[in-house]
């Protein structure tokens, strides 16, 4: 299958970030950030991850657990438009997630009471992480703690998603050339792209509601753009239409940079030795 020329978002992309997806509450209603504040502010943060630190005594060293060696967290700021933002939020203003509606925040709470209750009965009590199945990979696409790539490949009726961070791809249909999928809900959505001038659009529903995004459902409505700012810059937009999680829709800006690191295979292997010993340390407990 042949390649398309343009608009082109091939390539690898990397979107290591420190700026959180929420404003910190020490800006307010500050969007950007000085030269000076970004300074101080990159420095207070990777002094606050720092794994390696040793003053907190044992059991904060057993919390901190993984040297920070193994983290690539990046080690600057997200900037759009020549401004460093506060948060990767960008709508509401103030850079929060909006508030969960009560049936979401019910939801939530009988979902904790029922882990409290359950913590371990069988594998299906434990996170979606332990059990290697979706986490930190999107969509949306938002940074983590490492892995973050994203390879994109560009046919002429789809666009393959890749995120390097337990190697999720979405095959994502252009137009009306390909069939879209409509056989029940999916972990990842169900994606339709088609290009708006220089940008991809996907819009994504049919989630299971499963791996949820800060809150969100099975009714969750998930519109991406993917712009091409410059060679080197890759814009990538999302907004969440989610009313029955959500009392608002909210949106989120994350600039991407190109890259010529390879992606590797995330080999997640807690399923097969961790969650197998958490099941059995749970039997030993019930036993006593």
């Amino acid at each position: 299958m042949s390649r398309i020329a343009a608009p082109d978002i091939e390539g690898i992309w990397n979107f290591a970030t420190l700026t959180p997806l929420e404003r910190p509450t020490q800006f307010a209603d500050q969007e950007f950030l000085t030269a000076d504040e970004a300074a101080a502010f990159l420095r207070d943060t990777m002094e606050r991850n720092n794994r390696d630190r040793r003053d907190g005594g044992p059991e904060v060293d057993v919390a901190r657990a993984v040297n920070d060696g193994w983290f690539d967290r990046g080690t600057s700021l997200a900037r759009v438009n020549g401004r460093l933002r506060t948060s990767l939020i960008t709508n509401p203003p103030n850079g929060r997630l909006p508030a969960l509606t009560p049936s979401a925040r019910a939801r939530a709470a009988a979902q904790a009471a029922e882990n409290r209750q359950h913590p371990a009965d069988g594998p299906e009590n434990r996170s979606l992480q332990e059990r290697c199945l979706a986490f930190n990979a999107g969509p949306p696409i938002l940074p983590g703690p490492y892995n973050n790539y994203l390879q994109i490949s560009q046919f002429p009726t789809y666009v393959v998603l890749l995120t390097e961070m337990i190697h999720d791809a979405r095959i994502v249909p252009i137009g009306d050339a390909a069939p879209v999928r409509l056989n029940g809900p999916r972990w990842l959505g169900e994606p339709r792209g088609r290009w708006e001038g220089n940008t991809l659009v996907v819009d994504s529903v049919h989630y299971n509601g499963i791996s949820d995004v800060r809150g969100s459902d099975d009714q969750l409505h998930l519109t991406e753009r993917f712009t091409r700012a410059d060679r080197d810059t890759l814009l990538y937009e999302f907004t969440i239409d989610n009313p029955t999680a959500f009392v608002a829709p909210w949106s989120a800006v994350l600039p991407m940079t190109r890259s010529d690191d390879r992606i590797f295979e995330y080999a997640c292997h807690e399923a097969n030795y961790a969650l197998m010993d958490i099941l059995r340390g749970a039997r030993a407990g019930e036993r006593r």
